[in-house]
């Protein structure tokens, strides 16, 4: 083969090649539109379609009244692109740029400068800088009417808490996926979050989104709305007269709760401090407990209850038996020392409870086998969880009698040495003020879809009988006696509103030890003749008292006042002050050792009959004597004795006084008695006078101190209206 030949030979093959690949393109086109299309044609179509979610709208949160607690709410995020062409020109004009900024500013409150950084510091050629999060639509609606190119308006819906920390604690709050973190938010999330709709778009080799005429959808499923029972006038009474509380007695925090005892419904639950839902971040993640639920406490003498139900249930206790309390207040049990608050004397049943003596209770309670002490407990619903519709509930500790030491008994008689939550401590004087029947918290009374129809309608439960209700009668003006002048709630009266009620005083436990730090608390229900409510109070280590009786019990005074505003039927039931009768008196007021006008001061307030034998002076002897029975009119004749006038007065020495008989005198009378003889008083008790150092007669120099002991004197001097 010459030259010539092998180069044509060689560009033959070139030629066929160069032939071959259109053909084999031709081939493959064929192949494609007539033998394979329609299996690539769908296979395309296939790939091309999407389907996005049509997100369901959470469904709202009501109070009992129809107020709108939480709701949905959009708002806008504002973006800028630079870039945009404007007028044939890449990029926005400056002036339109400051225009933005400037009207931004004033819709926010922010700086010019804090946008225009914004700005400046994004990459070269970055086209969508986030310039404002969270634009109202008043706020969308003035940027749009800029006519600004290169201003990128997308909208956000988020959830609203309507009155900002209202009911923060029961509401809870959503995450950034819109589910319940806590609260009602959590518990009944499947129930607010809906069913998500679907809908079918294309997607461009650029995975850009478009929707086209006529492709499917599913239509999402808005979620149910939540009828709570919640009061939002009660729960922002609570709420306030709680924050001042903790404010005013230095407190780390404070726990409310108010209930209905006759069906369990929560009216109002509150925590202090609190949080804003709306803004859960902005606040500590303590702040968003609720105490209520969670926190387990040892709920000091509130307890009381339980021990005061069983001995009159086992029939353990008289009512007018006596019990003899040490004079040092101090009883030793296995090696331990009990204490009272104060001492307090010989005491009867009722005088136990309205002073609220741990020595006698303790007493009282180790005349019981541990067993039944344990069953009433655990009957009042102490170590099992309330199954409120509340996420993060405790049960709380209750040990099995097994599992206790010999002085478990006469400690958790008095409410240690078992941990319970506030809300079981409402729920069980929730149970005491509705004849014994225990009744199941709740915080939703209905479900019901966006027309309004109810989905679910929760009907009262009732969980088991905690007593008899022969038992509860005889009990219920003893702890009525609570909240008078001789009681420790006395701060928590309210006048013309029966209340009954129990103080709390505990001490906290730190890593395994009893510190110096106390909570104190107060529960009670109004009006004592038809309960309508019950309200526990707590505060956590105030800095003024760890008394319960001095911290909580004007609290829960302050809110008892404020609902009963509220309440009509509460308004008809009271009576002021003037419409009721004259005190009727069934015994002979005690007034000897008052001064002249002290005793006539009193007698007359009393509409008592009186004269007197003597110019002046103080009452040394009286006709007829204390605790006599007097008849409607009957005069009391009274000696006073020449002791103290001036005429006799060189007969004490010089910056002496001469200490007078203070014993059955009351408290207030006594401490005025010796303030004017220009001597200080130390005061063990409250009530009426029954033991003083020195004794009467007896000479102290001025400015010296004379202690006066106290407890009730009811049975003497106590007044009976007709109609209480």
């Amino acid at each position: 083969m010459d030259e010539r030949t092998a180069i044509l030979s060689r560009m033959f093959i070139v030629l066929g090649l160069i032939l071959l690949i259109p053909t084999a393109l031709g081939f493959q086109l064929i192949r494609i539109n007539y033998f394979e299309g329609d299996e690539l044609r769908t296979l395309w179509s296939k790939q091309a379609i999407d389907q996005i979610p049509i997100p369901a709208q959470r469904g709202n949160i009501y109070d009992a009244n129809g107020t709108l607690l939480a709701t949905n709410a959009v708002d806008y995020k504002l973006a800028f692109d630079p870039k945009v062409q404007v007028n044939g020109k890449i990029g926005v004009p400056q002036e339109q740029v400051a225009q933005l900024i400037k009207k931004l500013s004033s819709l926010t409150g922010r700086s010019a400068a804090e946008y225009q950084s914004k700005i400046r510091s994004a990459p070269p050629h970055s086209r969508y800088i986030v310039l404002e999060r969270n634009l109202s639509v008043l706020a969308k609606d003035e940027i749009n009417a800029l006519n600004i190119k290169g201003v990128i308006l997308e909208e956000n819906y988020r959830r609203k808490y309507t009155f900002g920390s209202l009911a923060a604690h029961t509401l809870g709050f959503v995450n950034h996926e819109t589910n319940g973190r806590i609260g009602l938010e959590a518990h009944y999330n499947d129930e607010l979050k809906g069913e998500d709709g679907l809908r079918q778009v294309r997607r461009d080799p650029f995975n850009r989104i478009f929707e086209y005429i006529g492709a499917p959808k599913k239509l999402p499923r808005n979620g149910y709305s939540l009828h709570t029972t919640i009061d939002a006038y009660l729960q922002a009474i609570l709420e306030d007269e709680l924050r001042s509380g903790v404010e005013q007695h230095l407190a780390r925090y404070g726990t409310g709760i108010i209930m209905d005892p006759k069906t369990g419904a929560i009216k109002a639950m509150a925590n202090y401090p609190t949080y804003d839902p709306n803004f859960p971040g902005s606040d500590d993640e303590e702040n968003r407990r609720n105490f209520a639920i969670s926190d387990m406490i040892e709920p000091g003498s509130t307890f009381k209850l339980v021990t005061a139900i069983a001995a009159v249930e086992q029939g353990v206790v008289e009512f007018d038996e006596v019990f003899e309390t040490p004079e040092d207040g101090e009883v030793v049990i296995h090696n331990l020392i009990l204490r009272d608050h104060d001492p307090l004397g010989d005491l009867n049943f009722q005088e136990v409870i309205q002073k609220s003596s741990n020595v006698a209770t303790a007493e009282i309670a180790m005349r019981m086998k541990k067993e039944t002490f344990y069953q009433y407990a655990r009957n009042m619903g102490f170590g099992s969880e309330t199954n409120v519709d509340l996420i993060g509930e405790v049960s709380g500790r209750l040990a099995k009698p097994y599992e206790w030491s010999l002085v478990t008994l006469p400690w958790m008689s008095h409410g240690y040495e078992i941990q319970t939550t506030p809300l079981q401590i409402a729920q069980a004087y929730a149970a005491f003020a509705n004849n014994g029947m225990m009744m199941r918290p709740y915080l939703v009374e209905r479900i019901e879809d966006k027309n309004g129809s109810i989905v679910k309608q929760h009907k009262p439960v009732e969980i088991r009988r905690i007593a008899k209700k022969s038992t509860l009668n005889k009990l219920l003006p003893v702890f009525e006696s609570v909240v008078t002048d001789s009681g420790t709630g006395n701060l928590s009266q309210v006048d013309g509103l029966r209340i009954a009620g129990k103080t709390g005083t505990a001490k906290k436990v730190v890593n395994g030890r009893y510190t110096n730090n106390y909570r104190g608390s107060f529960v009670g229900f109004f009006p004592v003749e038809d309960p309508q409510y019950v309200v526990f109070i707590l505060l956590d280590e105030p800095k003024t008292s760890g008394y319960g009786g001095f911290t909580a019990g004007p609290i829960f005074r302050n809110i008892a006042m404020r609902i009963a505003g509220l309440d009509d039927d509460i308004q008809r039931s009271i009576k002021s002050v003037d419409e009721f009768p004259a005190p009727q008196f069934v015994k002979a007021p005690f007034v000897t050792g008052l001064s002249k006008d002290q005793a006539k001061l009193l007698l007359s307030n009393l509409d008592v009959p009186h004269d007197f034998s003597g110019k002046t002076g103080y009452v040394t002897a009286q006709t007829p004597e204390a605790g006599s029975p007097l008849n409607k009119g009957q005069k009391i004749s009274l000696t006073l004795s020449e002791t103290y006038a001036e005429a006799d007065s060189a007969s004490v020495k010089e910056g002496y006084a001469e200490i007078p008989e203070l014993r059955g005198m009351n408290m207030r009378s006594a401490m005025a008695l010796v303030s004017e003889l220009e001597l200080n008083s130390e005061i063990i008790g409250s009530g009426t006078v029954f033991a003083q150092y020195p004794k009467a007669g007896e000479l102290l120099r001025e400015g010296y101190t004379v202690t006066l002991r106290g407890k009730a004197k009811s049975l003497e001097i106590l007044t009976q209206v007709s109609d209480r």
